[in-house]
């Protein structure tokens, strides 16, 4: 294909896209509305507000071609590792049902996730509650107490734990759990992305063998799924909503990659944030306050929690900065290089724990100037 068919090519499908978006609002009573663009994720949904008659709304856009396929349900693993990265660490891919099934189920549990006005998962569009601008990561440097943010934050996952609402399941989403083989998925993008960007070349295959020797043991010990996991829980996915009460006050979004999973996996996503430093004190006392609220409503042992929080913070962490060696050398984004010294940070601190310390061998070893 030539540069000139390949522009055209893609010209055709912007106006495709388009019409579809036309079609879509004009079906939905918001075709007459005023649109304004927003600042987007790092995914391939963007989004704009809508204002007509004096109500706002949002519009996402989630072009059902634009990412790798979801997982299936009932996917082997070797019918996972053929379809690819997203099947195999169960992302929601192009299914724009995974966004409003896990809407409605947290809304179900009393949480702020928008309504969803109308939503058309062939098209790739929905319209949503309009939550506003206010995310933590804007309103704490505006002045907002950081303290009462993330206490916010975290009374909104213990809200969501205690209320347990069902995984959500449909012939057009399922909900799966958070299992080894995502997790693994995860951590091997360490030896796939952030080993040749620091070393500049490829991990070796004893090299690969023994990273994942490593972690066989420690994601191992992990008890199974018990809760909903939002998996993207941190300062720029939470809105601050003063007018509401309560937990109601911490507004989610961003959610349609969740799953079941380990109750610690959203705390540590919050707390070890690679965008924004949360200062020790807080992060420990949001620590203390999850497990203080958890005991009202169920058994709960806070040495294995500490325990899961720093395989999770860890195996986390190991994804991030997989992620963002991706981000800089596949896609030309070098921004990201600036977040390294804070995941690393995070990584560090998460390979102190004994449970870690096949892992934290392994990084010393190969890393020992940043572990």
């Amino acid at each position: 294909m030539t540069q000139a068919t390949a522009s055209a090519a893609r010209t055709e499908a912007a106006a495709h896209r388009a019409d579809a978006r036309r079609q879509f609002l004009e079906a939905s009573g918001w075709g007459a509305a005023i649109a304004f663009p927003m600042a987007g994720d790092a995914s391939t949904r963007s989004y704009e507000r809508l204002s007509l008659g004096g109500r706002t709304a949002v519009l996402m856009n989630a072009p059902p071609a634009a990412e790798g396929a979801a997982c299936p349900p009932d996917a082997s693993p070797e019918e996972r590792r053929a379809l690819g990265y997203n099947a195999m660490a169960r992302l929601a891919g192009p299914n724009l049902n995974a966004f409003t099934a896990i809407a409605g189920a947290l809304r179900s549990a009393g949480l702020s996730a928008p309504e969803i006005y109308a939503a058309d998962a062939a098209s790739g569009f929905a319209v949503i509650e309009d939550l506003g601008d206010d995310l933590f990561a804007r309103a704490i440097p505006a002045g907002a107490d950081e303290a009462e943010l993330y206490a916010v934050a975290i009374d909104a996952l213990l809200a969501l734990h205690e209320a347990a609402p069902a995984a959500p399941s449909a012939p057009s989403y399922q909900m799966l759990t958070y299992d080894r083989i995502a997790m693994e998925a995860e951590v091997m993008l360490v030896p796939d992305w952030y080993w040749p960007h620091l070393k500049g070349e490829a991990a070796s295959a004893d090299v690969r063998a023994d990273y994942a020797e490593a972690w066989a043991g420690v994601l191992a010990k992990l008890p199974p799924p018990s809760t909903m996991v939002l998996r993207d829980f941190h300062a720029e996915n939470i809105l601050w909503l003063p007018k509401r009460s309560g937990f109601k006050r911490a507004g989610v979004i961003d959610f349609q990659d969740g799953l079941f999973g380990n109750p610690a996996y959203d705390l540590v996503s919050l707390l070890e944030d690679a965008r924004r430093d949360v200062s020790p004190p807080i992060a420990e006392a949001m620590i203390a306050r999850y497990a203080e609220g958890a005991r009202r409503f169920r058994e709960f042992d806070e040495a294995a929690y500490r325990r899961d929080y720093a395989v999770l913070g860890a195996q986390r962490n190991a994804k991030i900065l997989g992620i963002f060696a991706r981000l800089i050398r596949r896609d030309g984004k070098p921004r990201y290089a600036d977040f390294f010294p804070r995941v690393e940070g995070h990584f560090a601190r998460d390979l102190q724990h004994p449970e870690l310390a096949p892992v934290a061998r392994f990084f010393r070893r190969h890393f020992g100037d940043r572990f």
